[in-house]
């Protein structure tokens, strides 16, 4: 450890003083070897000739680098250059002996070229070892699941880091069981468990960078069963864009778990409604708006108009692509608007100002519960603020609209689903009246790593030593990474001939209490319950919370076409007319106003969206008034609210064309 902690420079000089002993020393052996005898050690000419050749030779060592070699990071490309080194030390002895009159033969020289390169090699591999074993005691064992270009990669880089050390690698191809990789023995999955005991190992990493998600995930299922940690290196993609390096080592991501693979892309999809235009995206702060922004982004717009309500949101997603090449001064051009989809005359101003010719509706309050206890905030952003967006876009003459909509809308049993419903009866029948600008609907369900995620809640979870909540043991729900379902909104929207409703292919929903699990699992911890008393991290069930369902749908009825994107679906459902909803919109909105909860929710109750809420009414304002105030007797039925907006009431309307 003292040869390590001293200065550079002092090594460096210890390393010329062991390279001129190595060079006297081949040359003396070379002469013992070749000519039998040690009486040579006495002879003059041989002392003279080491004498010249010994700092000719450092000099040529220190010109040709040998010496800004470090050590510790020394690989098998370093022997090249001691070649080169060892090569001029022979050259300069030859020439020499020469000088003194042929005292040293052909043969000789050669002895001394080869026994010079095995003492240099051989004295910095042995150097770079001791360095190596000293670090190898102070790290964590881990075996590397895949014997691949990316597992040497990553042996390489654990070698110099300081963390961990590779032990084994296993992998399922049985034509190198038994071989050897940089250095390390190569074992079938089947060994993987002893292994782990045998080496103690901290947990295993996953070096399959390339494979499919679909093989990922069966070898994710497999590993789940060991009693340590599972993490993996960055995908093949971010490694070669330079968005990650083979040596960052990352928890296992939930898209492995779920097996589901990366859509495909038409180009000609992806840039129909972007390229060369003016786009606008609202909610471009949130977790879709902000990717939306990024997708677009890279199909070249003309200009990116970005609105959104929350300032610290929309400052982070403009700071981030005003980074990007290609953005700002002749480029792209991108505006951040702080503005509230509520404020419909702000929104006029955007579109007088800036000829947009594609809107992507993102702005939305999503949450389920906050919505139940807020149901007017709810309505009014999620309801009016999409109306007042959508009737400036068609006063604009916008040639797209695209909603970004739930798979909650679907017979929703809240609010917030009810709501977003609703916005895509506006937007259908908005569609249906004649006007220019070409409305559809995007459906589709949760996405990974959005603000309202479970997984980065159950991870903290389980950092913390649990426990997992989760509300339900049978609940379940659709996931979609958000990349995945940015690029499919808009290549539905580039589909659009006006009044779509388009379903996104979500795959198999996931299992909440499976997912909890598995979490667990691959964080080497055990699941803690009455069969496993002794377990780690206990998983507990918290009851469904307001307006949550069990199961979520995608499709309201059975009308469903398939496009050309396999992954997108088309669904043409029912609709009221634009003058039936223009006068349901009035008395909705004088509930709103009126702030009266529970006329809100029966006429949400009488429009067509299969609206079931819960029995109690949970909004925070209106049970606080229940408790203060003597009980209002409300409408008996929902049929009874229908008839309050049987004709228009005072409320601002504008003819859609």
């Amino acid at each position: 450890m003292a040869l390590l902690m001293m200065p550079r420079q002092r090594k460096r000089c210890l390393l010329l003083l062991i390279d001129a002993l190595m060079v006297m020393a081949s040359l003396h052996l070379a002469v013992i070897l070749h000519r039998d005898s040690l009486a040579s050690l006495a002879d003059g000419r041989l002392w003279g000739l080491t004498a010249l050749v010994v700092p000719a030779s450092l000099l040529c060592f220190y010109w040709l680098g040998v010496y800004r070699l470090v050590i510790r990071y020394m690989s098998h490309h370093a022997v090249l250059g001691l070649g080169m080194a060892v090569v001029s030390s022979s050259l300069l002895v030859l020439v020499v002996s020469q000088l003194l009159g042929g005292y040293l033969q052909g043969s000789e020289v050669v002895i001394h070229g080869l026994v010079l390169l095995a003492v240099l090699g051989g004295v910095r591999f042995t150097l770079r070892e001791l360095y190596m074993a000293t670090r190898r005691r102070q790290r964590r064992p881990v075996v590397i699941y895949g014997a691949g270009a990316a597992g040497c990669e990553l042996v390489s880089a654990l070698r110099h880091g300081g963390e961990y050390e590779p032990m084994a690698f296993v992998d399922d191809w049985r034509g190198l069981e038994g071989a050897l990789v940089e250095g390390l023995r190569v074992y079938r999955p089947a060994a993987l468990a002893d292994l782990i005991e045998e080496h103690r190992a901290a947990m295993v990493l996953l070096a399959i960078p390339s494979a499919p998600r679909c093989r990922r995930r069966e070898i994710l299922q497999q590993l789940s069963t060991l009693s340590v940690p599972i993490q993996t290196i960055p995908g093949s993609a971010d490694v070669i864009a330079g968005r990650a390096s083979i040596s960052e080592i990352r928890d296992v991501a939930l898209e492995d778990l779920l097996g589901r693979e990366p859509a495909p892309q038409f180009p000609d999809l992806m840039a129909a409604n972007i390229h060369g235009k003016a786009v606008m995206v609202t909610g471009a702060g949130g977790s879709i708006g902000s990717e939306l922004c990024r997708q677009i982004i890279a199909q070249e717009p003309a200009l990116l108009l970005m609105i959104d309500n929350c300032e610290f949101a929309l400052y982070a997603i403009e700071q981030e692509l005003a980074r990007l090449p290609g953005v700002g001064r002749s480029g792209i051009e991108i505006k951040p608007l702080l503005v509230s989809v509520q404020r419909r005359n702000s929104l006029e101003a955007i579109f007088d100002t800036f000829e947009v010719h594609t809107v992507y509706h993102a702005a939305a309050y999503k949450h389920v519960p906050l919505v139940e206890y807020n149901l007017i905030e709810g309505v009014r952003n999620n309801v009016f603020g999409s109306l007042n967006l959508a009737r400036a876009a068609m006063q604009a003459g916008v040639e797209t609209f695209v909603l970004v909509s739930t798979d909650k809308a679907v017979r929703p049993t809240n609010a917030m689903g009810a709501s977003k419903r609703l916005t895509e009866l506006i937007c259908q029948a908005f569609a249906h009246s004649g006007c220019r600008t070409r409305f559809c609907m995007v459906r589709f369900g949760n996405v990974l790593g959005s603000s309202g995620s479970v997984v980065p809640v159950f991870r903290q979870q389980i950092e913390q030593g649990g426990p997992i909540r989760v509300t339900h043991p049978e609940i379940t729900r659709y996931f979609m990474t958000i990349p995945e379902a940015a690029q499919l909104v808009i290549q539905a929207g580039a589909m659009a001939r006006g009044g779509e409703v388009y379903v996104l292919d979500m795959g198999q929903p996931v299992r909440i209490q499976d997912l909890a699990v598995n979490m667990i699992r691959l964080s080497g911890l055990k699941v803690k319950d009455e069969q496993h008393p002794d377990g780690d991290i206990e998983i507990v069930h918290t009851g469904l919370r307001p307006g949550e369902k069990l199961f979520e749908e995608l499709l309201i009825g059975g009308d469903v076409a398939r496009t050309r994107h396999h992954r997108i679906m088309t669904s043409r459902e029912h609709f009221w007319e634009w003058p039936r909803l223009e006068t349901f919109l009035q008395e909705l909105d004088r509930a709103v106003t009126a702030s009266d909860q529970m006329r809100v929710r029966q006429l949400l109750q009488a429009a067509p969206l299969a609206y079931r809420p819960d029995e109690h009414m949970v909004d925070l304002i209106w049970q606080a008034r229940k408790n203060r105030l003597p009980p209002v007797t409300p409408p008996a039925t929902a049929e009874e609210a229908t008839v309050k907006f049987s004709a228009p009431l005072g409320f601002r309307s504008s003819k859609p064309l």
